[in-house]
């Protein structure tokens, strides 16, 4: 009998084919990819994820960048991005870009290393279960590749400013963003799980064609297994089953709003600070961008533009949007509303290209009077901001665009039916 999966997006159970290597399986209604398999799947997954852990090892001890201006110098290594924060009073900031740069990709890459290693082997080690269900945890927060670009803009900054040199570190962390991307590309959740544990038995049989909440079931999150509501766990990876409901919708507008309301200082108080001997001056997000602008550095004040006004005012936009639209079904706008979650949902971390260019400049640029630049409380405000419009995404389910009934489910009313 072929395995069944809820699509995570519309809710719709689908028979899964056998698929043979480089063939990947679609949902036949709102065509989002359920699994794909690849060639090799377990040693091509281990050789991508072993190479980055060593690329990752050669980016701490060495020189990241450097820079000279009138006979100073400051040599940073890529640590000191993130414990500049630290030491300009903004912990919060210093622990964010250390876990989302280092700390959470070292920890995914072993995680992987760990997992698929059992899987190679066909053996079952103490703690695979809950590792392999971390990866899928923490894939939303992996951002090296938007560290990468961030680090990119703020050269095109400092190169009017002083003599900049890369060190070892940053092409050995060029590389590890490159392994670590073909990694993440590479992992196919469902074969992953089905050579950690197979399918497990269910003493139902679940029709495919129809939405797995009417008749009664509900996929995991983390490793797609169909269960039933009442279960609460997942039969495989024993994860807490999440539930449909008016508490989706409630969470997210919530964090829209906490974002709305944080996304007001963010551009009113300055991004950073700059000290020179002729001064100091504060620059705002949008001053930012008008610098860029003034410089010729067109790419750049488009890049900063894009990243820190339009993709936050799009994401907390489009996400209200959807939350009041949801009640009102529209079967002709469905494809069009679950575009525009996809969109969100992609571009959503592409916001913290700002933070990351003031911790790179922070830390580098040290001068004394001569030239220094110091974060300014906009920073943390503006990461709060795209914090939680990632949380908002998240929190927000795409499978009500297409079934509304979703936002009124309750699951003890549910259970209260059944038993009578």
């Amino acid at each position: 009998m072929k395995r069944r999966r809820a699509c995570p997006e519309c809710d719709l159970v689908v028979a899964l084919p056998a698929l043979k290597a480089g063939q990947a399986a679609n949902c036949p209604r709102c065509k989002r990819e359920l699994t794909y398999r690849a060639h090799a799947p377990a040693e091509r997954v281990l050789a991508y994820a072993l190479s980055a852990l060593i690329m990752l090892a050669f980016t701490m001890p060495f020189s990241f960048m450097s820079f000279a201006l009138g006979g100073q110098a400051q040599d940073i290594v890529l640590l000191d991005t993130a414990t500049a924060f630290r030491s300009n009073d903004w912990p919060l900031l210093s622990i964010l870009i250390a876990a989302t740069v280092l700390v959470l990709p070292g920890l995914y890459l072993i995680a992987v290393v760990y997992v698929y290693s059992a899987v190679a082997l066909r053996q079952y080690w103490m703690g695979a279960i809950w590792l392999a269900r971390a990866i899928s945890s923490i894939k939303p927060w992996l951002m090296t590749d938007v560290f990468l670009v961030g680090v990119l803009v703020s050269l095109v900054k400092l190169l009017g400013m002083a003599d900049i040199q890369l060190g070892m570190s940053f092409w050995a962390f060029c590389g590890y963003v490159i392994l670590l991307v073909k990694t993440v590309s590479n992992i196919d959740t469902d074969w992953m799980w089905f050579a950690l544990r197979h399918e497990a038995k269910t003493p139902y049989v679940a029709k495919a064609g129809v939405d797995a909440l009417s008749q009664g079931l509900v996929g995991c999150d983390s490793c797609g297994l169909l269960n039933r509501i009442e279960q609460g766990h997942c039969r495989r990876c024993f994860r807490k089953l999440r539930m449909p409901g008016r508490h989706r919708i409630e969470w997210c507008l919530a964090l829209l709003l906490t974002a709305s309301i944080l996304y007001i200082p963010a551009n009113l108080y300055p991004m950073m600070r700059t000290v020179t001997v002729g001064g100091t001056v504060d620059s705002t997000i949008i001053g930012g961008v008008w610098q860029m602008a003034e410089m010729g550095s067109y790419l750049v004040a488009a890049i900063i533009f894009f990243a820190s006004i339009i993709i936050p005012i799009a994401k907390i936009a489009v996400l209200s949007w959807l939350c009041f639209v949801i009640r009102r079904p529209q079967p002709l706008s469905v494809e069009r509303r679950v575009y525009w979650y996809r969109v969100v949902e992609f571009i959503g971390r592409w916001s913290m290209i700002d933070v990351f260019v003031v911790a790179i400049m922070v830390a580098l640029i040290q001068a004394g009077a001569l030239l220094s630049i110091y974060p300014g409380p906009a920073a943390m405000a503006f990461a709060a901001v795209v914090v939680l419009t990632m949380l908002a995404a998240m929190a927000f389910d795409p499978k009500a665009l297409w079934h509304p009934e979703r936002v009124r489910f309750d699951v003890q009313e549910w259970k209260h039916e059944r038993h009578l």
